[in-house]
């Protein structure tokens, strides 16, 4: 059964986090991994989510596309609070409107590219509309790698059929965790570029977690976390400010955490 449409949402935003938290273990051992984070990510807009190691992307990027339960705060993906969301609701929800792109490339060997790329719908049972198909490979540019299997494909490849597959349910919004981290420079750069295009052209929403400030230059706005808070944020990013941003992270984090 698929997903409701969502609920109004506020004009031009895809995903809102307010005061959210996330926290591992209990008493003196806890992680706090996330402590009150308010972010609005814009719809048809590119969004990078950076910050050091540990300092909670990948968590916020999990709770904000249901992969991961918040321990506290709200995520709302249109206008639909995920947390009031059972697991099968959850589940229908990360089908039918949410695309992923991770660092590893998650095909299944044994299915071609074009089948791969339309394992969301198959499992939906859904049959795909053949020009949108059609739009999706053309802008990929694996029109005439569909019969091919991951094996027999570049990992730049291999992950553009990642990309592929992510849009092909024409989701409300794409998150990617690194989805350049496994490739060269040359093949990051093609990966990169589909994604803007994916935003500029096909009006998708995307928001990726990223280490790369030349990555980052991509997007439209980064937002910097430093010990499980927001502390920068940065529209019309270049590698050198984000460079700079992220060498002052730590003294962010503290001076957050002074208030």
């Amino acid at each position: 059964m698929p997903v409701a449409p969502p609920a109004p949402a506020a004009a031009g935003v895809a995903v809102t986090a307010r005061n959210l938290t996330k926290r591992y273990g209990t008493g003196p051992a806890a992680v706090v991994a996330l402590d009150g984070v308010d972010v609005e990510f814009g719809a048809g807009r590119f969004t990078a989510i950076m910050g050091s190691s540990g300092s909670g992307k990948s968590t916020l990027l999990h709770c904000l596309a249901g992969l991961d339960r918040p321990t506290g705060g709200a995520v709302r993906i249109g206008g639909t609070d995920i947390g009031g969301l059972d697991d099968r609701r959850l589940t229908l929800l990360r089908r039918d409107r949410i695309g992923f792109v991770f660092q590893k490339f998650n095909l299944l060997p044994a299915l071609s590219a074009e089948e791969n790329i339309l394992l969301p719908l198959a499992i939906a049972g859904r049959r795909p509309a053949t020009e949108w198909l059609r739009q999706v490979v053309a802008a990929v540019g694996l029109a005439d790698r569909l019969r091919h299997r991951p094996s027999e494909l570049s990992g730049g490849q291999q992950q553009r059929v990642a990309v592929a597959r992510a849009l092909i349910t024409k989701p409300w919004v794409i998150f990617a965790d690194e989805p350049t981290g496994n490739l060269d420079s040359r093949s990051s750069a093609e990966v990169l570029r589909l994604l803007r295009e994916a935003v500029d052209t096909l009006d998708q929403t995307v928001i990726m977690v990223t280490h790369d400030p030349v990555a980052a230059a991509y997007a439209d706005r980064a937002v910097f976390l430093a010990d499980g808070r927001l502390v920068r944020d940065l529209v019309g990013p270049s590698p050198e400010q984000v460079l700079d941003v992220l060498g002052h992270l730590d003294d962010a984090g503290a001076s957050v955490g002074q208030r």
